[in-house]
């Protein structure tokens, strides 16, 4: 890609990226030709388990990383050849909390102006507007440490908003809350889409999280987009319900997929710990049938759900394992680790 597409506020092209592991072991491929593109005005999500590569594209996107090889893209200016002007377009929120807690949320939203080059007059008039926004006026002239952790996520992503950019990542915004502060802040980038009209890039392992705010999403495995399109898109994509059977112990999984494979009618069957995953067209009817099979086989059952398909189940169908399995995982957070030393 030698040139941004037309209307993309984003655009990443076969992005590879590798980090060393130390002498005597191989390097551990981060990015291994990652490719999508975001429209402008949307928010595009990057979904993906720890470690999955979504920080190490946000970190190339927003100049903080350089790839190894392939095109980026931001606002139509080249990552590699203009940075300075790309991050002049961008707003950047990163997982850690970017404000001094020293200071006052107002004194840390004037400093982000200053550093954008605005003036002071015109910083603490956006400053003004932004607590305004973020409900965090009365607690503009206390020092940050003494705000919740709702309160300190709210201030450093009006700092990513100071200069009004085109572009904002969000890398991992929730990451941390409690349920109503996470709630809070999903309601803050639902407005900040619909009446600022800008790009929102987002970055999340809450498949709720994804499924509620983008626009559009990929889906990211090891380093890698498995697919692509609207959150509805995507689960409509999959036929049939999800079933979920927990046996009362791992051992005898094998048995369990044996009667499932005899009584027939199931796709993507996967064994899970002690849980077997499948599709099935209607698994209100299959269900019982189920049931019956793994008790005639001597097999324990825990629990037992139906539902229609979910991002979950469209992670497994592109990938062959389950989003929570991987997200939970040591290779996982080994490649998080990497990523974050490395980059």
């Amino acid at each position: 890609m030698a040139a941004s597409p037309d209307g993309m506020a984003l655009a990443a092209a076969d992005l590879v990226k590798t980090y060393s592991q130390g002498r005597g072991k191989p390097p551990l491929r981060a990015l291994d030709g990652l490719t999508f593109q975001a429209e402008e005005g949307t928010v595009f999500g990057l979904l993906g388990p720890n470690g999955a590569g979504k920080s190490t594209t946000v970190k190339i996107l927003s100049t903080l990383s350089r790839a190894d090889s392939g095109a980026a893209f931001v606002a139509g200016i080249d990552v590699a050849r203009h940075p300075a002007r790309v991050r002049s377009a961008i707003g950047f929120v990163a997982q850690k909390q970017v404000s001094d807690p020293m200071d006052t949320g107002v004194e840390n939203l004037v400093l982000a102006g200053q550093l954008h080059g605005m003036s002071t007059r015109a910083a603490r008039s956006r400053a003004g507007e932004l607590l305004d926004r973020f409900a965090l006026t009365s607690a503009a002239r206390r020092q940050v440490k003494t705000y919740s952790g709702g309160m300190a996520r709210k201030l450093d992503v009006a700092i990513g908003l100071m200069h009004r950019p085109q572009v904002l990542f969000l890398d991992e915004p929730t990451t941390g809350l409690d349920p109503e502060a996470r709630a809070e802040m999903w309601a803050e980038i639902e407005r900040m889409s619909r009446e600022e009209r800008m790009t929102v890039l987002l970055t999340t392992h809450y498949l709720e999280e994804a499924d509620r705010l983008a626009s559009r999403l990929a889906i990211v495995d090891a380093g890698r987009v498995v697919t692509e399109g609207t959150p509805e898109q995507l689960k409509s994509e999959l036929r049939g319900d999800a079933v979920v059977i927990e046996l009362h112990e791992a051992s005898v999984i094998a048995r369990a997929l044996e009667s499932l494979d005899r009584l027939g009618g199931f796709s993507e069957v996967v064994a899970e710990g002690r849980a077997v995953r499948a599709r099935a067209d209607d698994g209100g009817a299959a269900l019982p049938l189920v049931l019956a099979a793994l008790d005639a086989d001597g097999v324990a059952v825990a629990s037992a759900t139906v539902s229609r398909p979910s991002l979950d189940d469209v992670y497994l169908a592109h990938t062959g394992h389950s989003f929570a399995a991987v997200h939970t995982g040591s290779s996982a957070d080994a490649r998080t680790d990497l990523e974050e030393v490395a980059s």
